[in-house]
């Protein structure tokens, strides 16, 4: 990897999981990163829920909508980070691949917003974790 890494998340639908990963690294790691998220399947539009939860970190989703991963974005990307079982992406020699199994609240019975910001602050560990591993983050103090 050289100069700016550059980053792809994908879930199933790009409506969610992958709007939250995306959104928080780009928040964190500023222009140190290029970030872009896709689905396999893409939804007809962002979860709302999802959106929520960015807003009460001051995260502005306004203009995002979901979009399909394609080869040259995975080709692109020096990371590709899968979230949740659902999403399937062929590898690509020298790009890594990483799966992240991210907590499912629902399975124990929580649901709502309630959800969402256990699921967006299991995804904010992980990015976190991402932008120090590739030098980029964080850019807040």
């Amino acid at each position: 990897m050289t100069g700016r890494p550059s980053v792809l998340f994908v879930c199933a639908r790009n409506s969610g999981k992958s709007q939250l990963a995306a959104a928080l690294m780009a928040d964190l790691a500023g222009d140190a990163a290029e970030v872009r998220s896709a689905g396999t399947v893409p939804g007809d539009a962002l979860n709302e829920q999802s959106v929520r939860a960015l807003a009460e970190l001051g995260i502005d989703l306004t203009g995002e909508r979901p979009r399909p991963v394609t080869e040259q974005l995975v080709r692109d990307a020096d990371v590709v980070v899968t979230l949740g079982q659902e999403a399937r992406v062929e590898p690509v020699p020298g790009t890594r691949f990483v799966t992240w199994d991210v907590d499912e609240p629902s399975a124990r019975g929580i649901e709502g917003m309630a959800r969402m910001r256990l699921v967006r602050d299991d995804i904010a560990t992980r990015v976190r974790a991402l932008a120090t591993e590739l030098g980029v983050g964080p850019r807040r103090q």
